[in-house]
């Protein structure tokens, strides 16, 4: 099959959880035999010298972007007020990437065009009026929910009106463009059931991150830093950014007052600037690390203390897949199909975190098992041969 991936950002390198989960996808449809071409929006926030990608990623996807200045600019986020738009999605149109796309169905007759979030929808009537291409939105998230989640958590009256008004506006958009897709590839359970529940009548696949085999194979450090605690997440994105202080601010002293020999690393892009860790002791921040997984490999505990979000923790199953114990939020863990206490610490309260770490660091052998069951779940459900083999199965029988 042809098919047209058409991305909200440049999906490579896969240094976040978006870029990760659409290069994986991308991988796996490769694997499976189908010819991949990318559109990507290039940001400001993620910009990427499309010409300084590996020769072989090139060849592979033929990806080209176009520039899109995507930034939050305080006069069109005040003009947003007073139309019928929502901010968060009109941010993302370009006319010169809506011709891209236009020049390039036009040329080349595609079977499937797969949307990579809601934030490329609005380029849906081009392509309809191109191309008879089946058109699948690949969801990432739900996204209104996350507002709504930002505007419950948020202090100030101002800020939480605001945040209100941006889900409103999502939810109204999100639920408008339900007529436009021919499927929907879901990230999660808890997603699909979205689409069901409001009367999608087309089909619906669950096609969860997946992760490479040898992403579990353990690198250099086989045996972790005993004593260590690490998060490990991108600072420019606010759940990651809320979650870390909030742990900073209401566990991490009482985790060093009954464990003083322990240490907290935190490592992700821009995390100098966004973490209040002023005073906090044992607490190393590293930044952006060169591996990640080797990063994982060498540290104890792993936390995702996150209260706000939406979709499926790319981090998490990553984590699961090396094997580490991790203590999550109920937040952290929305997504993957994971048990507490059998596969993962579920920690809502400032003291169970404490409780769920204490644990760990007074008998860390007591909870390889929680570690050995979370890479066996990884194995099973999010394997990404099987995920992209079943969504390319998929497509075959949506265009047959």
């Amino acid at each position: 099959m042809r098919i047209l991936q058409i991305c909200h950002k440049v999906p490579f390198p896969p240094k976040d959880g978006g870029c990760i989960a659409m290069n994986n996808l991308t991988q796996g449809l490769i694997a499976q035999g189908n010819s991949i071409k990318i559109l990507a929006i290039n940001t400001p926030k993620h910009f990427i010298k499309i010409e300084e990608l590996p020769a072989e990623y090139l060849s592979k996807t033929n990806i080209e972007s176009v520039f899109v200045d995507t930034s939050v600019k305080p006069i069109p986020a005040l003009l947003n007020l007073f139309s019928d738009g929502s901010y968060n999605i009109d941010r993302f149109y370009s006319r010169e990437f809506e011709q891209k796309i236009t020049d390039e169905i036009k040329k080349v007759k595609y079977d499937i065009i797969q949307l990579e979030s809601i934030f490329v929808s609005m380029y849906i009537p081009a392509i309809r009026k191109n191309s008879s291409a089946k058109i699948v939105l690949r969801s990432h998230n739900i996204e209104y929910k996350i507002w709504e989640r930002n505007a419950t958590r948020s202090s100030g009256l101002l800020k939480k009106i605001y945040f209100n008004f941006l889900a409103q506006r999502l939810k109204k958009y999100e639920l408008s463009q339900l007529s436009a897709y021919d499927a929907v590839a879901a990230i999660s359970y808890g997603d699909a059931k979205w689409f069901k529940k409001n009367s999608f009548q087309k089909p619906v696949i669950i096609t969860p991150f997946g992760i490479e085999s040898d992403n579990n194979i353990p690198r250099k450090n086989p045996q972790p830093e005993k004593r260590s605690v690490f998060h490990i997440g991108a600072m420019d994105w606010h759940p990651n950014v809320e979650g870390i202080n909030w742990f900073l601010a209401n566990v991490w002293d009482d985790v060093v007052r009954s464990f003083p020999d322990v240490i907290l690393y935190l490592a992700g892009r821009k995390m100098s600037s966004a973490v209040k860790a002023e005073g906090k002791k044992n607490v190393i921040i590293l930044g952006e690390v060169e591996d990640a997984h080797e990063f994982m490999h060498s540290k104890g505990l792993m936390i995702i203390p996150l209260l706000s979000g939406g979709g499926m923790r790319i981090k998490l199953i990553e984590g699961m897949s090396l094997s580490k114990v991790i203590v999550s939020t109920s937040v952290g863990a929305e997504g993957v199909d994971c048990t507490d206490n059998e596969n993962i610490l579920i920690a809502d309260t400032p003291e169970e975190f404490v409780n769920a770490i204490g644990k760990y660091l007074n008998d860390p052998e007591y909870l390889n098992s929680i570690g050995e069951n979370a890479n066996n779940l990884v194995n099973a459900h999010y394997s990404n041969n099987v995920i992209s083999e079943k969504l390319s199965t998929f497509y075959k029988e949506l265009i047959s």
